[in-house]
């Protein structure tokens, strides 16, 4: 005997239903449909259900949340923009860093070139000058050393090795340009060493092999142009000052070459490497001091100088030491912040400042035409450092 199900209150239609069973079909977490073991239907009535809970759909009654909710997140742009704010603080920072290190570079430099011009106006012995501002860099970072108030280098007898021809270039820079400024101006001198990048176009193009763009080779005529001119219209022009100054120009050139080629691959820091090219300078130079001058002529002229100037010579004698190797000591620091471009033309400007200040502290006279050739080879140096980029 065929039994229909029994009517409720709640009768839905065929198509009701069929959206029923399709909502079902595509969320599998409403409950499945009773068991109706005891019900048959009849086709020939309409399907009726006596409830909706009882069959889980109790929940189609409800508005539905979304399973997954979009929603835009507010705090990302504070911490975007506090990212941004540290960058442009971290570059600012860093840029005055690097100024800081200009500042000082050029400070040190000027004050160095004052003393240092003092001490051979009354003890005209370069090679015992030299030395000593070798030897106070050493003691110095000797000194910092065994106090632990700089770490020390990890070096070994291969890094000696490599550092050995760039510290023989060096020690003939260092004593070229000492003696080239115990026969002329300052000014002089640093006019002649702007020249610098003349000289090392030309050892990398014929010695080494390197060819170089055309603006290059056209920054090399204002520059030996304008030294040219300097040096015939310099009223106290010295052939050794000269030569002394050229000498050196070509000796920093093949430090700087030995310096590329030694040292790749090398975890030694500016200071440090600085320190130790200092150390190795010293030992090579003091045999060679002694031979040229000796302690004899040492002795005489220290006695003259003390009876000249007094007691005030020998802070000269110290200054002029400890600020030759601070000067180098923060050059090679600014070295390991910026890129050999931005270097290049801080040692521009540096030379200009040094050039005004000895003008005025030593009243050097100066020709009006003197002046245009050192401003014509400062202005070649600079396009030099622009065109080698």
């Amino acid at each position: 005997m065929i039994h229909s199900i029994k009517h409720s209150s709640a009768t839905l239609p065929t198509s009701d239903l069929i959206r029923q069973r399709s909502v079902i079909t595509q969320n599998p977490r409403f409950l499945s449909l009773p068991s109706l073991s005891k019900s048959v239907i009849t086709t020939k009535k309409p399907l009726c259900i006596s409830s909706i809970q009882r069959l889980g759909f109790s929940e189609l009654s409800k508005p539905r949340k979304p399973i997954i909710q979009c929603k835009a997140a507010e705090s990302d742009e504070p911490n975007s923009s506090a990212i941004d704010d540290q960058q442009t603080k971290s570059a600012a920072a860093q840029k005055m860093k690097i100024s800081i290190y200009f500042a000082t570079w050029w400070a040190l430099n000027v004050v160095f070139n004052i003393y240092n011009k003092k001490v051979l106006n009354a003890f005209p012995f370069p090679w015992l000058t030299s030395t000593l501002s070798l030897a106070a860099g050493s003691a110095i970072m000797l000194i910092s050393w065994v106090f632990r108030i700089a770490e020390a280098p990890k070096t070994d007898l291969e890094f000696w090795k490599t550092l050995f021809p760039v510290a023989l270039a060096h020690t003939i820079g260092h004593v070229a340009a000492t003696v080239s400024m115990s026969k002329v101006a300052v000014s002089f001198t640093h006019i002649i060493k702007s020249a610098e990048p003349a000289f090392s176009v030309l050892v990398s193009r014929f010695l080494l092999g390197e060819t170089f763009p055309m603006p290059v080779y056209l920054s090399l005529v204002p520059i030996i142009g304008g030294c040219g001119l300097a040096a015939l219209t310099e009223l106290n022009f010295n052939m050794i000052g000269f030569m002394g100054a050229m000498i050196s120009n070509l000796a920093f050139v093949f430090r700087n070459i030995f310096s590329k080629r030694g040292m790749k691959g090398k975890s030694v820091s500016g200071m440090n490497y600085y320190a130790c090219l200092s150390i190795l300078s010293l030992v090579i130079l003091t045999p060679f001091a002694i031979a040229v001058e000796g302690p004899q002529m040492w002795a005489i002229g220290w006695e003259n100088a003390i009876a000249q100037i007094g007691p005030n010579f020998v802070w000269w004698v110290a200054a002029q030491s400890v600020f030759y190797h601070l000067y180098n000591q923060v050059s090679y620091m600014s070295l390991d912040e910026i890129s050999p471009l931005t270097f290049s033309i801080g040692n521009t400007m540096k030379r200009i400042s040094v050039i005004v200040s000895s003008i005025i502290i030593f009243r050097t006279p100066v020709q009006p035409v003197n002046a245009l050739g050192a401003a014509i080879a400062i202005l070649g140096t600079f396009l030099y450092s622009q065109a080698k980029q």
